[in-house]
């Protein structure tokens, strides 16, 4: 019995964990609420295009370049300046592990793509 309620704990740790595919429609509603919308002159249709284009909007997207550095997440933030993922040499201007890009929660992704769109090169750093 001990170990059935451990092994259910444990699957609810690595489900809470796991990346997620948002539908369109959500994703678009929690962008709104965290105010992207027209954040920095960008539209919700803006930032939806480029997460559609960059990762069909699944959270748990890694692609690997060929520097070394890593894109990730659901706006495919890359390790080289953004994030840290411990394999190749970065700035991390986030301030944070680019795996807490790939869970389902994109709270964190969301204040990282805000502070790279307030950069020169605004959106265009995609």
């Amino acid at each position: 019995m001990a170990a059935l309620v451990l092994l259910s704990i444990l699957a609810c740790v690595l489900v809470g964990n796991m990346g997620k595919i948002f539908r369109r429609c959500e994703l678009a509603q929690v962008l709104h609420q965290a105010g992207m919308d027209g954040f920095r002159g960008y539209s919700l249709a803006d930032w939806l295009c480029m997460a559609f284009h960059e990762s069909r909007f699944n959270t748990d997207t890694v692609d690997h370049e060929a520097d070394g550095s890593t894109d990730n997440g659901i706006f495919q933030i890359n390790s080289r300046q953004w994030c840290n993922d411990y394999r190749s040499s970065t700035r991390n201007l986030c301030h944070m592990h680019c795996s807490d890009l790939l869970t389902s929660n994109i709270n964190d992704d969301i204040v990282c793509a805000m502070q790279i769109v307030q950069q020169p090169r605004g959106m265009g750093a995609w």
